[in-house]
């Protein structure tokens, strides 16, 4: 990833109105909303609102991406020019050997994969044999398209065995009228001849080479002359559109599923993003659930609970399975049926049926008669493990 001069100019938080250390939920929710809000649809004719609209886009490609905000936060912690050749650096001035240079280990900068890779794409290594100039600093290279978050409602029973449904989306899209070029049909993009369509240009500094995005074609490498009239040079458009996906059994409420390649367009030739699919589960008026076990109550009289007995349970899939209580059995007490719960391919639960006690109040003579002689049986008192 090659750092952009728009990371150093642009506060991608401030754009979304959103902390530094926001959560990728909280990212996702201000750029949905702020992307609602400033929609082209919403705000035909409003250039204001679309200038604001597409700020807002570039700012969630970059905070959206896990990869790409960690490197955007090290940027612009680092600054444009790491902080060296400045007051106090190595070699520079007021540092040892007071020369007007600057130099740097790169093992410094954290070694691979670290700061140090990163300014391997921002500056480049003429003095280093075999280490070449990165490709990926010219920024006109393939880049992946923009995960994108979409919410889905299930029903209880749907989450339980799994569903095949469709959703309705309305995201960008490869433009159809100039089929992703930017460019109005009949014509195409023409290499920059600023940057000689790399997208960069080189700014020499001794043994350094320090590159920034082409200011002629703003780091595409090429430029459009007769932009396309659907998508105004940009290559895609909104477009609504159909996913069909399968939601496997045994998802859970607030779970996240990825479908990979069906988010955005990628750009240059690069791949699809991926389609974030969040979902939110409905309750069941009668069941409830406990990781893979399902959970019922089930009232039961004071006659069997006192004497034992079996007694129906319902489950989920319509037929009533017996569950035999034990003589004595206490109201809020837990008993399992195996096998009776949410089966996922690793594993089947079970259903956890708790048993309430369900007392009348409004007793006709016999029973009160009846419930009065088991009063005047009853030589245990029950509170008197309290004093």
């Amino acid at each position: 990833m090659a750092a952009q001069r728009e990371w150093f100019e642009n506060d991608y938080y401030q754009t979304l109105g959103v902390d530094k250390d926001a959560t990728h939920k909280e990212i996702t929710k201000a750029y949905r909303k702020l992307a609602r809000d400033l929609h082209p649809d919403k705000n035909p004719g409003n250039s204001a609102a679309e200038e604001k609209f597409k700020s807002v886009a570039a700012a969630y490609d970059v905070l959206g991406d896990e990869t790409k905000r960690k490197e955007y936060d090290e940027v612009r912690a680092v600054g444009p020019m790491g902080g060296f050749g400045g007051p106090g650096a190595r070699g520079g001035p007021g540092g040892p050997g007071g020369s007007g240079g600057f130099t740097f280990n790169m093992e410094d900068m954290g070694g691979a994969g670290g700061l140090g890779d990163l300014f391997g794409d921002m500056f480049g290594r003429g003095g280093a044999p075999g280490r070449g100039r990165s490709g990926a600093a010219s920024g006109v290279g393939p880049r992946r398209g923009a995960d994108i978050t979409a919410q889905l409602t299930v029903d209880f029973k749907d989450a339980v065995h799994g569903i095949t449904t469709t959703l309705y989306l309305t995201t960008d899209a490869q433009c159809s009228t100039c089929n992703g070029s930017g460019a109005k049909p009949g014509t195409s993009p023409v290499t920059c001849s600023a940057c000689g369509g790399r997208g960069v240009v080189d700014d020499n500094q001794g043994m350094f080479s320090f590159s920034s995005p082409c200011r002629v074609c703003g780091g595409q490498g090429s430029r459009i002359d007769d932009p396309c009239p659907t998508c105004r040079g940009s290559g895609v458009e909104p477009r609504q559109r159909e996913v069909k996906t399968r939601i496997p059994a045994g998802v859970k409420d607030g779970q996240t599923i990825r479908l990979k390649g069906r988010g955005g367009p990628g750009r240059n030739g690069g791949p699809a993003g991926d389609l974030l699919v969040e979902l939110k589960v409905m309750p069941h008026p009668l069941f409830g659930r406990s990781g893979d076990n399902l959970t019922v109550s089930v009232p039961v009289t004071v006659a069997e609970a006192a004497l034992g007995g079996d007694i129906d349970v319902p489950t989920l899939e319509g037929p009533r399975v017996t569950l035999r209580l034990k003589p004595g059995t206490q109201t809020g007490s837990r008993h399992r049926v195996r096998g009776k719960g949410i089966e996922t391919p690793k594993h089947t639960g079970d259903l956890i049926v708790t048993v309430n006690v369900h007392v009348p109040t409004d007793l006709t003579d016999d029973q009160r008669a009846a419930i009065e002689q088991l009063a005047a049986a009853t030589t245990v008192n029950p509170r008197s493990s309290l004093t």
